[in-house]
């Protein structure tokens, strides 16, 4: 255990006082999938606006799978890996067509056989599109956070994914991470975390270990 139930019942209060009313479910399975399978080592903004164009074009799966990869690669290329996330992307949906009629799965198991889907990407899906709480996905945000609070000392995702299910009550497995993911971009900075501002202040571990020394907000 990393710290009281009390403290997290608190955290998750104050994250869900802050933050609840920017959680948002998403509408379609297909276009989440594509967005999230794009978002890999990208900004938010830029995937968002990519991904935007990419589904004006080519709006589900059977026009995905489709598509010459040469066209989804001049949508995408303001995105890094673009040549090899086109390739991905159009084969995803090449199998959605073959597999599953065009409709993406909604289990972790058949998501985690699609080229590209690792369990942060299944773990989207699932939550925003289906409402399943099989897992609590990661990204660098819920990570690097998890770990300043003291949530978790893990090494990867996947072990904060595992210290996280294990602290946090089944229901919050959904929001944590978009409540990180605001927290993260509002806050808690990587390179400039705004500790005096922060809400959590009382309970984080960073803040305490970098208050001691007279270096928090650096």
């Amino acid at each position: 255990v990393f710290m009281s139930k009390e403290d997290v019942e608190k955290i998750l209060e104050l994250l869900e006082k802050h933050y609840k009313r920017r959680i948002f479910l998403a509408k379609d399975s297909f276009q989440l999938l594509i967005a999230t399978i794009l978002s890999a080592q990208t900004a938010d903004r830029q995937t968002e606006k990519v991904a935007k164009r990419l589904f004006e074009k080519f709006p589900n799966a059977r026009a995905l799978a489709n598509a010459e990869q040469s066209e989804v690669e001049e949508t995408i290329k303001s995105i890094g890996l673009y040549r090899i996330k086109a390739a991905r992307v159009i084969e995803v949906a090449k199998i959605l067509v073959e597999k599953y009629n065009g409709n993406v799965p909604d289990s972790m198991k058949e998501l985690l056989k699609l080229p590209g889907v690792g369990r942060k990407t299944a773990n989207v899906v699932l939550a925003k599109a289906f409402g399943k709480a099989e897992g609590i996905a990661i990204d660098t945000h819920a990570f690097r956070i998890a770990k300043r609070l003291g949530l978790s000392d893990g090494k990867n995702a996947k072990q904060v994914e595992r210290d996280l299910m294990q602290l946090l009550p089944r229901k919050y497995w959904i929001s944590i991470t978009d409540m990180l993911i605001w927290h993260g971009r509002k806050l808690c900075k990587a390179q400039k975390p705004l500790c005096e501002k922060c809400f959590l202040k009382e309970y984080c571990k960073f803040y305490k270990e970098n208050s001691r020394g007279g270096k928090n907000g650096e």
